[in-house]
């Protein structure tokens, strides 16, 4: 990485430029989530006493409460796994078969969902974020539930609308390892900043898809990582700070903490500051219908030169042929 260098020195030279349009960019982007094809979002939102049953048959029961005060009991079947990113020749990305209705479309009955028992054994597969339920099945498969707050604003700002603020629950079902964030803290633009960098790989193959997820833009196969902060000058607790997408060919990504104006129709267009805490995470949901997973670690403190040289060669090493990324090196 550079020596650290005079910030005026910085600011004004092109790289600082490029990240402040890479930065405006990020937040625009990420101002409406959206989330691929992953670890089943069911329909509903902000759900009470959410349990998870799995018959013999891999057929899952996922009952709760909606909002509205209605008990919904859906079917979920068919799925394992995922697909790290489109091949060639063409794949369809991994999905559940889903019957909100208890059984009534896809047996004639709508208290078919009773006749399934539970053969799901506690769960016993690795620890995961925003953990629910789970369990082991028969054929040694995991199955889990996880709910996760995936819509805040970006910025650090707190949620003004019902969207922002409503809680997912996601299922998900696998067998084997997980999805793998590898993450590297570093120092950016001549020591001036923190960032990290990193790469999502399932089963050694890089995630990631052709086209960026929006609310108008569908990709089964891109993958959107949330950042959060603790206790940063967005205030204290967990803040939302922006979700970026792994990019195309690498899986990889990078993010240097600066502050950014928000997006158009947020409540200030003042930034709350660069978002740098006491600690940050990084989640994201596997391909397919695999879990959510997540990595964090603590801010760095003082500029180390040998930290920030092996730094630069797991750079090298993960993201040396990605362009997107190279002003961050």
């Amino acid at each position: 990485m550079a020596a650290v260098a005079d910030l005026r020195e910085i600011a004004s030279s092109k790289a600082w430029r490029r990240l402040v349009a890479l930065a405006a960019g990020l937040i625009a982007a990420a101002a409406v989530p959206a989330l691929a094809k992953a670890s089943l979002v069911l329909g509903d939102r902000n759900v009470r006493n959410p349990t998870l049953v799995v018959g013999d048959e891999g057929v899952a029961v996922v009952s709760y409460t909606t909002v509205a005060g209605r008990v919904r009991h859906v079917l979920a079947w068919g799925a394992v796994n995922g697909v790290a990113h489109q091949t060639d020749p063409p794949v369809a990305e991994t999905r559940f078969s889903l019957d909100y209705s208890g059984g009534w479309k896809s047996h004639g009955r709508s208290t078919y969902w009773e006749t399934i028992s539970n053969a799901c054994r506690p769960y016993t597969g690795p620890a995961l974020p925003f953990f629910v339920a789970g369990c082991t099945a028969s054929d040694g498969s995991y199955w889990a539930l996880q709910s996760w707050q995936r819509n805040l604003p970006v910025g650090g700002f707190s949620p003004w609308t019902a969207a922002q603020s409503s809680v997912e629950l996601h299922l998900s079902h696998w067998s084997g390892p997980l999805p793998v964030l590898e993450i590297h803290r570093h120092w950016t633009y001549g020591g001036t900043l923190q960032g990290f960098f990193g790469r999502l790989t399932y089963l050694g193959q890089p995630v990631y898809g052709t086209r960026t997820a929006s609310a108008s833009v569908n990709d089964a196969f891109a993958r959107n990582i949330s950042i959060d902060v603790l206790d940063s000058d967005f205030g204290r607790g967990w803040k939302h700070d922006t979700a970026i997408s792994t990019d195309s060919g690498s899986g990889g990504f990078c993010f240097s903490f600066v502050a950014q104006a928000p997006p158009a129709g947020y409540p200030s267009r003042q930034p709350n500051g660069n978002g740098l805490g006491t600690r940050y995470r990084v989640s994201v949901s596997g391909p397919g219908v695999l879990p959510i997973v997540q990595w964090s670690e603590p801010r760095l403190t003082n500029h180390d030169p040998a930290q920030e040289r092996a730094a630069t060669r797991a750079f090298d090493r993960l993201l040396g042929s990605d362009a997107h990324c190279a002003a961050e090196r």
